[in-house]
């Protein structure tokens, strides 16, 4: 054979390679965008807005709570991408929260809020804890400290179409217009976008398991996570490989309907390689854990040490930057 057709071959059968390369990573997206989506960065224009700047500086004040030393971001630290470390937070009355803070980054975007799915939005969120963490008597009991403080113009900025908008329901409806700017695309959302270098190989192995091991079937959507109510302990009672100090029963102390006995909300896994610990209990202190006991309780599957951390490092790949306003005015 010619020089000249051993070299058209070899191109050929390069090019064929090569082709199927490319084939096997438009499959892997085009499977993943089935079942994620897309998670679109905030407009700059929309941090200037008077209510979401009155939100930002409500979200950070400690004054405006019962003890005058806590604050919404006293459980949801900048270093902790919203999250908090702590299993438990400590509240205004010096208490212990019953279960671990989840992260407000990217939050509003849930049909529901809280372990147990009992908040519906932010605003409810927010309006119910002024009672609860914030550690006031009564809602009403804000309004007057945010007169003291001074908040009563930019209450009148962020809503002119009222005559007296100092309410707890405006400071909630501000806070919730500051969590909604707290969204924090990340590599996934590049890859999903159509970048085939935003995720590394091993990433890439590890959305493969992913959704072949059944993670995506509760995982999924924007957030990969937060859309639904499920037992938590499918295969084995949780505490047994959570190691949990209480058998929390979850959805049940709200609802005291025995089919909702252990149901908590699935957690969306947007950062979460940053805000452990996980489960409702901050019983697990590392992501490859977590996922391991996934695994294990969920899906009845016992990982490999290399299938583990190769999930874990898709996982990762999901980390975005605290936003930029994530900070006191």
């Amino acid at each position: 054979m010619k020089l000249s057709s051993r070299l058209c071959v070899a191109l050929t059968v390069t090019n064929l390679c090569l082709m199927s390369f490319l084939r096997a990573e438009d499959l892997q997206r085009q499977d993943a965008l089935k079942r994620f989506e897309v998670l679109e960065a905030i407009s700059p224009e929309k941090l200037s807005q008077p209510k979401v700047l009155l939100g930002q500086s409500l979200f950070w004040d400690q004054r405006v709570s019962g003890d005058g030393k806590t604050a919404c971001v006293s459980c949801h630290l900048p270093e902790d991408w919203g999250a908090d470390r702590r299993p438990f937070s400590l509240d205004a009355r010096g208490k212990n929260t019953s279960r671990n803070s989840q992260t407000v980054f990217n939050a509003v975007l849930q049909p529901t809020l809280r372990w147990t799915g009992d908040r519906k939005s932010a605003a409810h969120q927010a309006e119910r804890s002024l009672t609860g963490s914030m550690g006031f008597t009564a809602a009403e009991d804000v309004v007057p400290v945010l007169k003291k403080f001074g908040y009563a113009e930019a209450f009148r900025q962020a809503f002119p179409e009222v005559s007296e908008p100092v309410t707890p329901a405006n400071y909630a409806a501000a806070l919730e217009a500051y969590e909604e700017t707290l969204i924090t695309p990340a590599a996934f959302d590049r890859y999903l976008s159509g970048d085939d270098k935003a995720l590394d190989a091993t990433e890439k192995r590890g959305l493969s398991l992913f959704i072949s091991t059944g993670c995506a079937d509760c995982h999924n959507g924007k957030l990969l996570g937060g859309d639904s109510i499920e037992k938590f302990g499918v295969a084995k009672d949780y505490w047994l490989a959570t190691k949990s100090d209480k058998h929390d029963v979850g959805r049940f102390e709200v609802t005291k309907d025995e089919a909702d006995r252990y149901k908590f909300r699935v957690s969306m896994l947007r950062n979460i390689s940053k805000t452990g610990p996980y489960f409702h209990d901050g019983s697990v202190t590392t992501l490859e854990e977590a996922v391991r006991v996934m695994a294990d309780v969920q899906l009845g599957t016992e990982l490999t040490t290399d299938d583990t951390a190769a999930i874990g490092s898709f996982l990762n790949s999901l980390t975005g930057e605290v936003p930029s306003n994530y900070r006191q005015p």
